[in-house]
């Protein structure tokens, strides 16, 4: 039987704490496995996109080198990458795979999609809507419906002001065209809006383990650090 939170309120005033590895651990409690509910998250994105330095820096936690400093790699072959932490009194672990895994990635059954894209590569952009969106269609429908989606722009620190830039707001744009719930950005390298995307990944992923599931209600939900740029009505 899934887990029901009492409302929407009570997910924003929710605070992480995130056991191993990401974060630190707050009132650490010990939860039972069985108690622990398993939510799968695969990043599809183009190679060089930023998939794989996002996953480092998250692996890092608080010990992530500060700035530019180089990240430690992680390895395909040990995927998932596994993340438990403790939400609303509830324990998780969270799956995370991405493209390179070494089962095929169309094989899987994920239960939430991050689309990633590079901030400043325009192709990699285009790409998510025309091969990535359509791959998630294509393969992790779940009785009709896509899963949860959220729309990711990595390399945030590289973004240069020059024509042809791609800016949050047309991110934002795209990511309401394909009926993405979320849209947010982040820099792996220097940990910019790091944090603040991996909370947001973890109340959607948490939403996906309750009836009402981890689809948003009213259209795409920007990540407020990123400023307004408009929302669907």
């Amino acid at each position: 039987m899934k887990d029901k939170f009492d409302s929407e309120s009570s997910i924003s005033d929710a605070t992480l704490s995130i056991r191993t590895p990401y974060l630190h651990s707050a009132n650490h409690v010990e939860f039972s496995m069985e108690d622990t509910k398993t939510v799968s998250i695969l990043l599809l994105g183009d190679p060089g996109c930023g998939k794989s330095t996002l996953l480092c820096r998250l692996s890092q936690g608080q010990h992530a080198p500060k700035g530019s400093a180089p990240l430690p790699k992680l390895h395909d072959f040990d995927q998932p990458f596994i993340f438990d932490i403790s939400m609303y009194n509830r324990p998780y672990r969270f799956e995370f795979y991405d493209t390179s895994c070494p089962e095929n990635y169309t094989l899987l059954q994920p239960d939430f999609v991050i689309l990633c894209f590079d901030v400043t590569d325009r192709k990699s952009l285009i790409n998510v809507p025309q091969v990535w969106r359509k791959d998630v269609t294509r393969h992790y429908k779940k009785d009709g419906d896509d899963p949860p989606l959220m729309m990711l722009g990595l390399k945030r620190d590289a973004r240069v002001e020059e024509e042809g830039v791609i800016y949050p707001q047309e991110g934002y744009r795209i990511a309401q065209e394909m009926r993405c719930d979320r849209y947010a950005e982040c820099s792996a390298v220097t940990g910019e809006l790091v944090s603040e995307v991996f909370e947001d990944i973890a109340r959607t992923a948490a939403k996906t383990t309750t009836d009402a599931g981890g689809l948003t209600q009213g259209g795409c939900m920007l990540m407020h650090d990123l400023g307004t740029v408009g929302q669907t009505s």
